[in-house]
């Protein structure tokens, strides 16, 4: 290669450099990150020390079949979400909705003569009676004169034996042909009997329980999910035959969980109902959990001696399902000993998913601007909105809250908002 060459490869090297120098010499600065910030606080808290926990579920159910059938449709797979009384499985139901068919239809036919006897009898059959017992009445009339007519002529031997005869007859049937309709106008004006009324009602109810047994036999056909929760094994197939009480798919309620831990029964004296403790779950190190201790169940191991203590979460929930899942590994931190002085900062400082927690120190300079210093910390023992803080941080000092997701070491900040350490402190 000529030494012209290699003059020309240089320059144009040299030219390369010296425009990029110009471009970063006329790219803007970055202007300062806006943050809220908090007081570091000191509390009387006690000390804590860290327990090896497990992820439970709040419920846990194995849903079973309530009667013997073949199974037709499957209406939740494993890993859905389910709310309660969504159904779960179907059972074969054709028979049993026949049955309900024509018991429905007989129940509306004994309502119906139920109605018609509470209604009682209409205006135009009471009119119909009574123009026949008047009818009757008048032909009593009729036959009575003329047989007391033919009687008189046979005194005067003017009428045959038996034309008095019939004469007779047919007054005697006129008058209990009036009587039988005088009785029955008369039972039209009262009405049905209350004990055809009581009679009828009961048959109606009768067929109204079938009905219902019938319906309930239905529903117990379909298997439903009793809580909000996840299906987590299917436990038939279509077309499958189950018995009564074969289990049919089991759920768990995952929208809370407990986290159990097992504490040496020296350090179980210090836990108490309700109090917020911090829980680690090491598979999501960028997420801090804090729950509420919900039971401390009276029974120590007696070979351990340890103590089951639980502590409510509340998960969080996702599109790709819930965060907290059964059976997960967890660590409790739960007080231990006596009270002392611990350095609390608000929950919201904390900066997670690194090696270790991170909170950012402002070094305030004029115009409540300044810099920020990241500061590593080992966490302790939590309150409602507090949490220990262990690592080289001082009471006084202001951390950032609000703001600190996307803040580097060094980078310029102006501080838009404090919070009084006060009101933090009173958490």
């Amino acid at each position: 290669m000529s030494s012209s060459h290699v003059i020309k490869i240089a320059l144009a090297a040299l030219l390369l450099l010296t425009c990029d120098h110009i471009a970063h010499a006329q790219k803007p600065p970055r202007p300062p990150a806006r943050v809220v910030v908090e007081k570091v606080v000191a509390k009387e808290m006690a000390s804590g020390q860290s327990f090896v926990a497990t992820v439970l579920p709040i419920k846990r159910a194995i849903v079973g079949s309530a009667v013997d059938g073949r199974v037709v449709k499957i209406l939740a797979r494993d890993g859905q979400r389910v709310t309660k009384m969504q159904p779960l499985v179907q059972l074969l139901t054709e028979t049993i909705e026949l049955q309900l068919v024509a018991a429905e239809a007989e129940l509306e036919l004994r309502r119906q003569e139920l109605l018609e006897l509470e209604n009682g009898t209409r205006k135009q059959d009471i009119e119909q009676a009574q123009a026949k017992m008047l009818g009757a009445k008048a032909n009593m009339a009729y036959t009575t004169t003329r047989r007391n007519r033919l009687q008189n002529l046979r005194d005067a031997r003017a009428a045959t034996q038996e034309l008095i005869e019939e004469a007779e007859a047919a007054a005697t049937h006129a008058e209990q042909d009036y009587y039988e309709f005088k009785s029955a106008y008369e039972l039209a004006v009262e009405g049905p009997r209350p004990e055809k009324i009581a009679q009828a009602r009961a048959k109606a109810a009768i067929q109204q329980a079938l009905v219902d047994e019938l319906k309930l036999r239905i529903k117990k056909h379909t298997m439903i999910s009793r809580f909000d929760g996840y299906v987590i094994g299917k436990k038939t197939e279509e077309g499958a035959w189950v018995s009564s009480g074969d289990p049919v798919m089991e759920l768990v309620a995952l929208d809370y969980v407990e986290v159990q831990a097992f504490v040496t029964e020296n350090h179980a004296a210090f836990v108490k109902p309700d109090m917020t403790v911090r829980v680690e779950i090491p598979a999501l190190p960028d997420r801090l959990f804090t729950g509420f201790v919900s039971a401390i169940i009276p029974q120590a191991d007696a070979r351990a001696r340890t103590v089951p203590i639980r502590v409510r979460v509340k998960n969080e929930i996702t599109e790709a399902g819930p965060i907290l899942k059964w059976g997960m590994y967890a660590r409790v931190e739960l007080p231990t000993g006596s009270m002392q002085q611990a350095v609390m900062v608000p929950k919201d400082a904390l900066v997670l998913g690194g090696p270790k927690p991170l909170v950012y120190i402002v070094e305030v300079g004029k115009d409540q601007s300044g810099t920020v210093k990241a500061v590593p910390v080992e966490l302790g023992v939590a309150t409602k909105n507090l949490i220990q803080v262990k690592g080289p941080i001082q009471v006084g000092e202001s951390v950032v809250v609000e703001g600190n997701e996307r803040l580097r070491p060094g980078q310029n900040v102006v501080i838009v908002k404090k919070i009084p350490s006060t009101a933090a402190a009173k958490n």
